[in-house]
């Protein structure tokens, strides 16, 4: 009988019962808090990306008509600086806005629309253009640099993609 009510006091004792649930809760806890961290990351870094490929993409639609043809942007000088503003908000120099992203990852792409009679890419700025409106695109894919990667988030092959396109004003 005494072992009956040994084993009946041990079932009823609630003392540790908190202590024993905090254990078994703390690692997904300390998941969910590291898994918002990162993914706050990733959007701090999204946002980067696409406000560089923005900034790049203005620049380049004020650089002179004559810097274009209607498939690339003729002057280096100018796609040196595109680059390197869309990547460290500064026309030379600076640090890049992402961990890694290099120049070589940035796309500056053109391209023309026709000159149709009676609509924009005839008229207005494009009277004297031979090719039309032209437009330019700027577009990256920067490897995500992972915050947390050795507390075992593995983000090994997420990118962030960006592109931003706008019309050639000129200067």
């Amino acid at each position: 009988m005494t072992g009956f009510l040994r084993s009946r006091r041990f079932w009823r004792n609630r003392r540790g019962a908190a202590a024993a649930e905090m254990a078994l809760i703390t690692p997904l806890l300390i998941t969910i808090m590291f898994g918002g961290f990162e993914a706050g990351a990733y959007f701090w870094t999204e946002h980067k990306v696409i406000k560089g490929v923005r900034d790049g993409a203005r620049f380049a639609a004020r650089q002179p008509f004559a810097s274009f043809n209607c498939s690339a942007l003729t002057d280096s000088a100018a796609l040196a600086q595109v680059k390197n503003l869309t990547r460290t908000g500064q026309l030379s120099g600076g640090m890049a806005k992402v961990s890694g992203w290099t120049d070589s990852q940035v796309t500056v792409a053109v391209s023309c629309n026709a000159p149709i009679a009676n609509t924009y890419t005839a008229g207005g700025l494009y009277t004297n253009q031979t090719g039309g409106a032209t437009r330019v695109t700027v577009s990256t894919t920067v490897p995500y640099p992972s915050l947390f990667r050795t507390l075992g988030f593995n983000t090994t092959g997420a990118v962030i993609r960006a592109s931003a396109n706008a019309a050639v004003m000129g200067t």
